[in-house]
């Protein structure tokens, strides 16, 4: 049975759920994990699964839903087209499709702004350089006229880059990037929201083993109080948090109870709410927790620099 989760509704009518399971499983490959992790989390009542080329475990994804038994109809796919795929948009769409067997996809996205070689190596095209992102995405709105995918969108496009490309859009995109309470992406979710932009979180909950533990939101304060006066896990204030400021969340775990927790959500006051978006005032707080290690605009994130990002990171700080 599907969990108990409220869903958004896209620009052309099309429901979302809120909640997610993230499918990257921390490197790419021919992953089984993500197999059973994906069964699963179907078995526990989710419905949206998050994936892409460049995670490798496309074919175990839809294995997953097709071994599930669930109605097609009832479950909800995001895949992604790779860098090095910018200049064949049709028919990397279609290897996708293939590999995942799941008749159609929900929801495609242009993984990253910067289109790379078509051999997987480091060089990059320049934003000014043909595919440039623009040349991508009308390729990609070509998509919807065959019917084998529902809804198209970017991820890791800033404000700079969505005014780029919505000058030339015919469909509005839904866009996911890196948001958590370290990093509530304020000003993009207004842009976004005044533009009719649904926002999606990637690692919604930080980097809960990551290298920094002194940051970690599972380290922080705030959080563990919180939790401790809901009764609640860590995660599901986090998650709860996201949602309830109406953007769409796709944590990851392949541990089955806190599959249950995470999709669990709860109602937070007002009260709780501003607590969580303060958070990142709190000093040292306000940053990125999966590009920490990048200390200046020059730095390169997938072959652009951050300024051509238009990402304003520095030292990790945002």
């Amino acid at each position: 049975m599907a969990a108990n989760i409220p869903s958004f509704t896209l620009n052309n009518g099309i429901r979302i759920p809120s909640i997610g399971m993230g499918c990257w499983m921390g490197r790419p490959g021919e992953d089984e994990q993500a197999y059973q992790m994906c069964l699963n989390a179907i078995n526990t009542g989710y419905r949206h699964f998050d994936t892409a080329t460049g995670y490798g475990n496309e074919r175990q994804v839809g294995q997953a839903m097709r071994d599930s038994k669930v109605p097609r109809n009832e479950l909800y796919v995001t895949t992604k087209l790779a860098n090095p795929h910018h200049g064949r948009v049709k028919e990397a769409f279609e290897e996708s499709l293939k590999t995942l067997n799941c008749e159609y996809i929900d929801l495609y996205l242009m993984h990253w702004p910067q289109a790379a070689k078509p051999d997987w190596g480091k060089d990059v095209f320049r934003p000014d350089e043909s595919p440039t992102f623009v040349e991508t995405w009308k390729d990609m709105e070509k998509l919807l006229e065959h019917g084998k995918v529902k809804s198209i969108g970017v991820s890791n496009f800033s404000i700079k880059n969505l005014e780029i490309l919505l000058a030339h859009c015919s469909i509005i995109p839904i866009n996911q990037v890196e948001m958590h309470p370290c990093l509530p992406q304020n000003d993009l979710k207004v842009y976004c929201d005044s533009k009719g932009i649904i926002l999606t979180a990637y690692s919604p909950l930080g980097q809960p083993t990551g290298p920094d533990q002194a940051i970690s939101l599972f380290n922080n304060n705030t959080i563990k109080a919180l939790a401790n006066k809901l009764n609640a896990d860590l995660a599901q204030v986090l998650l709860s948090w996201g949602v309830q400021r109406k953007t769409i969340v796709i944590p990851k775990t392949g541990n089955e109870m806190r599959m249950k927790t995470n999709i669990t959500v709860i109602e937070l006051s007002a009260e709780d709410m501003e607590a969580i978006d303060n958070l990142h005032l709190q000093p040292n707080m306000h940053r990125t927790l999966c590009y920490y290690e990048k200390t200046s605009v020059e730095d390169k994130i997938g072959g652009w620099t951050c300024e051509e990002l238009g990402w304003d990171m520095v030292g990790g700080i945002v």
